[in-house]
């Protein structure tokens, strides 16, 4: 209606507010953070990881802003920044341990010694950092297990996943625990150790059920993920999220008409799903199959998650299979530089070099492929257009 304002320009509104807050001196640590988690959750890693830089070059003792921009840098999949933030934040949680282990003996000298030592990552440091800090010394070990694991260095992931006292032993530790020895060749002990799991809760369930799947999408058996995934639809088939996983595996194998199946029946149950959207619309613009209406849904994908970086590829990319290549270029350009995402740089690539930009196009593709080496698309993207690594 005339005079109404869109929730889009509300938040924009807000966000405005928000950063013109954080641009004044001895702004509060936890508004920086509360910010930097919305951008996340809006998919715009980039914009969070920045503040979270922000947030620790001004509060740098703080070890839950490491924890978190460590978290980040994950997901950008720059395990190299990641190691270095959360040690910043392993170290800050040990030396709270050690001074609360400090003052509780002063407190009881006749105590027994509790002091940790330096170098001790045993049960003694997790029980006193996670008694002191907000930040568990467990959390800090796994997520610096999966740093090592991104870096494709399993001997370091391991170790630090030993370190993590057993109790504290999470079914995300077992989970790291089976895909490194998925990596090392050993598949069906992988799919033992998280099938033994222990599980109590539907979220613990769903979380084993997804690490078995993507053990095995890991390793290309597809059949048999779509296989897992669908005798768990058969029981719960109103499960958004794995009819979602199940559509994906079957765009894999390339089973169409099953997958645009399953995303219209989440569209019946949660016809603003903004994920089904995007995903039924990409598929169809990436086959060159019904363009305008893959357009349609793409937009409408668009107005519901207006940040979202993969939703703003996917446009990016019909605009693309239509020929608007200059359109389509500023969209992947802005999709790419909220989203370092390997993909998201194959598409901006091909755009940019469809409309004559070949040079920037090429740059593109290669510092992509710095980053991600291996990734199907890029290279396939990169051969066909003759661009050398």
């Amino acid at each position: 209606a005339k005079g109404s304002t869109s929730s889009t320009e509300l938040v924009a509104k807000a966000e405005k507010i928000v950063r013109r807050y954080l641009a004044q001196p001895d702004t509060e640590p936890v508004v920086r953070n509360a910010f930097a988690s919305v951008l996340a959750t809006q998919q715009r890693l980039t914009d969070a990881a920045e503040q979270l830089r922000l947030a620790v070059k001004d509060k740098p003792k703080q070890a839950q802003l490491w924890l978190a921009l460590g978290e980040i840098d994950l997901e950008l999949h720059d395990p190299v920044a990641a190691d270095a933030d959360l040690k910043q934040a392993l170290a800050l949680v040990k030396a709270q341990a050690a001074e609360d282990a400090a003052a509780r003996k002063a407190a009881a000298p006749g105590a027994a010694d509790i002091a940790v030592a330096d170098d001790d990552d045993g049960p003694a440091a997790a029980d006193s950092a996670s008694a002191s800090s907000p930040v568990s010394l467990a959390h800090v070990q796994l997520l610096l297990a999966r740093a090592a694991e991104q870096r494709h260095d399993d001997a370091a992931a391991a170790r630090w996943l030993a370190q993590v006292d057993a109790k504290d032993a999470d079914l995300q530790v077992v989970s790291l625990r089976a895909t490194l020895l998925a990596r090392q060749g050993k598949l069906a002990e992988a799919l033992k150790l998280i099938r033994a799991a222990n599980a109590t809760t539907p979220a613990e369930q769903r979380y084993k059920l997804l690490t078995e799947v993507q053990l095995l999408l890991d390793q290309k058996k597809l059949a048999e993920a779509r296989e897992v995934l669908h005798k768990a639809n058969a029981e719960n088939p109103d499960d958004v999220d794995l009819v979602y996983q199940e559509a994906m595996v079957d765009e894999r194998l390339n089973r169409l008409d099953e997958m645009e199946k399953l995303l219209r029946h989440i569209l019946e149950l949660q016809p603003d799903n903004s994920q089904a959207l995007n995903a039924l619309g990409y598929s169809l613009a990436d086959r060159n199959l019904r363009l305008d209406e893959a357009l349609s849904m793409v937009r409408q994908a668009h107005e519901l998650s207006p940040a979202d970086p993969f939703i703003v590829d996917s446009l990016g990319w019909v605009e693309y299979r239509m020929g608007h290549f200059d359109a389509a270029a500023t969209l992947l350009a802005q999709a790419y530089s909220s989203r370092k995402d390997t993909e998201i740089a194959a598409h901006l690539g091909e755009a940019l070099w469809a409309d004559g930009k070949r040079d920037e196009a090429a740059r593109v593709l290669r510092d992509a492929h710095k980053l991600d080496a291996g990734n199907e698309v890029l290279k396939q993207t990169m051969s066909r257009l003759k661009v050398a690594p």
